[in-house]
């Protein structure tokens, strides 16, 4: 099993690493199943800092401490507001082993850990969701056995499931493309040479996996309608599998027929939130030994 210090970006770390933790989450996955999860956090003290909105994997991070056998804590405090991250940084070093933390900007993130002697866990930022991407991964290992020339269609719109996406991308031997009007192709990546952005649907037709994410904000309807997921785009293009990121809205990015298709394997591929998180935070519990 790997170790991990921080953990803000898929990027950030060596494919064997991320490879490791996916291949321990199908493990976590059958534990679970078992109800006979290992305590690899026992005396572990975890600080979940929520501030953002969303509640899926901040719950899953504090049931899986509690489960794992540690001690969470949530820390009711901003990145934004008047005290300097860098205090805030050393507060949480005095009482803390890990620090998790779901907060809009990636920069602040990024100061914070570089700040604090203890290590920190992005729950999510509004540029990277890498924990979401993270279990995705680890159901679709699950699913084929290897990730090796996985194609990775992302349907969305530059927002933080792309950027996760992307990041995967950079870091492992997998191909993203971004499918979505030219208006909202991500070109922060665009230095990434395993990803790339079409405004054709018909780039669906190599994709083993499909990912949808929310329409844009106060976008109009038939900007993206052409974009929309329908049984009748899975039963064309035929992907292994459909994973809209939650929260999903019927009748926008996916139809209610397409989230009862065969292909759609949302509800499987989330529960492997749980179960990647768990296996992170192990990796990242060795460090503090």
């Amino acid at each position: 099993m790997a170790s991990v210090t921080d953990f803000l970006a898929l990027d950030d770390h060596r494919a064997d690493t991320l490879e490791s933790i996916l291949r321990r989450a199908i493990g976590y996955a059958q534990a679970w199943r078992e109800r006979q999860v290992p305590q690899p956090l026992q005396g572990v003290r975890v600080a979940l800092v929520v501030d953002d909105g969303g509640w899926r994997n901040t719950t899953a991070f504090e049931l899986g401490i509690k489960v794992m056998g540690g001690l969470c804590v949530r820390a009711p405090i901003s990145l934004a507001g008047n005290e300097a991250v860098g205090d805030l940084a050393q507060y949480l070093d005095n009482w803390f082993d890990i620090v998790v933390i779901r907060t809009p900007d990636l920069g602040q993130l990024r100061r914070l850990a570089e700040a604090a002697t203890l290590p920190v866990i992005n729950a999510r930022t509004r540029s990277n969701h890498p924990c979401e991407t993270l279990g995705d991964l680890a159901y679709v290992l699950q699913q084929r056995g290897n990730l090796s020339g996985l194609r990775v269609g992302v349907v969305a719109p530059d927002g933080n499931i792309l950027g996760s996406w992307a990041e995967a991308a950079a870091a492992l031997s997998i191909e993203v493309v971004q499918i979505y009007p030219e208006r909202w192709h991500a070109r922060r990546f665009a230095k990434i040479e395993r990803f790339s952005a079409t405004t054709e649907m018909g780039a669906l037709a190599s994709a083993d996996v499909v990912i949808t994410d929310s329409w844009p904000e106060d976008v109009e309807p038939a900007e993206v309608l052409d974009y929309q997921i329908t049984a009748a785009t899975l039963e064309h293009f035929a992907p292994d599998e459909l994973i809209p990121c939650p929260p999903v809205t019927r009748g926008q990015e996916v139809t209610a027929d397409a989230m009862v298709s065969p292909s759609c394997h949302v509800i499987a591929a989330k529960a492997f939130l749980l179960h990647a998180q768990n296996a992170l935070l192990e990796a990242v519990a060795q460090t503090i030994r």
